[in-house]
């Protein structure tokens, strides 16, 4: 039975599977610009080894959760827990380090450097960053292997994502697609255990998009984890086993895509009608 959201309490119970592993957990998020309220008690959780799908119609507070769960921004209040460790507020670079890492919807490439280097400069605390293993010669060998390691792994992810031929063209000169392609690849160079998509098959031909499709689908049998936003409903309720539905900045309902797709408040929302 598809669980509900009263407004102002939280949902977390209600949309708990006992059976499954719990990732990740939004509870009772608020944020607001200039007192309008971009999120009014959003709560959901997101199972470890699934592809979950959030969806809902412009305006909804969708890239909003992504950017407080990604630690873009700071909720007013409510919290996130990770792997259960609480990681509200944090930077997205420690919400990184954590394994929890997400794309835009406009892929954020370095333009003037090659899809190589856009690869190989993800990873952090690279040894070589740091200034004073210049003046110790000895430490040079560590820099070296390090490099070599991430230069491995980067070849890899371009072999996988088919996109080695392109790894010494500039960023820039890529098209919208192989910009997505790239961004999923970078953000794997950090080897996270859950990645946020903001519509990640947005501006994607056909063809490429059953390409990221079947990469995502090799990633989650790996053991990775996906939430991502995606107006294309015939797409989430294809390949997502969870969909949640915001409307007006809130939890309007959670379920398995049958569920969803039974859901008249759903049907409302997008329509824009009432919704009870």
């Amino acid at each position: 039975m598809t669980a509900e959201r009263s407004a102002g309490a939280s949902a977390v119970e209600a949309t708990r599977d006992s059976d499954a592993d719990t990732l990740l957990t939004v509870d009772s998020l608020r944020k607001s610009f200039g007192g309008i309220d971009a999120l009014n008690g959003v709560s959901f959780e997101v199972s470890s080894g699934t592809i979950t799908g959030l969806i809902g119609p412009n305006g909804a507070g969708k890239s909003t959760t992504f950017n407080v769960i990604s630690g873009v921004l700071s909720p007013d209040s409510g919290t996130v827990t990770f792997v259960d460790e609480e990681i509200t507020g944090l930077p997205s670079h420690q919400t990184a380090q954590r394994g929890l890492v997400r794309t835009f919807q406009l892929a954020r490439e370095f333009k003037n450097m090659t899809v190589l280097e856009n690869l190989m400069v993800a990873p952090e605390g690279q040894a070589g960053e740091a200034a004073w293993r210049a003046v110790f010669p000895g430490t040079r060998d560590d820099v070296r292997h390090q490099e070599e390691e991430i230069f491995e792994r980067a070849w890899e992810m371009l072999e996988f994502f088919d996109i080695d031929h392109l790894a010494l063209e500039n960023a820039g000169s890529l098209s919208g697609g192989q910009r997505k392609l790239l961004e999923l690849a970078r953000a794997l160079m950090l080897d996270p255990e859950l990645l946020l998509l903001d519509e990640p098959f947005a501006g994607v031909n056909p063809s490429l998009e059953e390409r990221l499709l079947e990469r995502i689908g090799t990633l989650r049998e790996q053991g990775h984890t996906f939430l991502l936003v995606e107006h294309d409903m015939d797409l989430i309720m294809e390949h997502c086993e969870r969909v949640i539905v915001m409307h007006q900045g809130e939890t309007l309902v959670t379920g398995t895509p049958e569920e969803i797709k039974s859901e008249e408040r759903v049907v409302e929302a997008y329509l824009g009608g009432d919704v009870a």
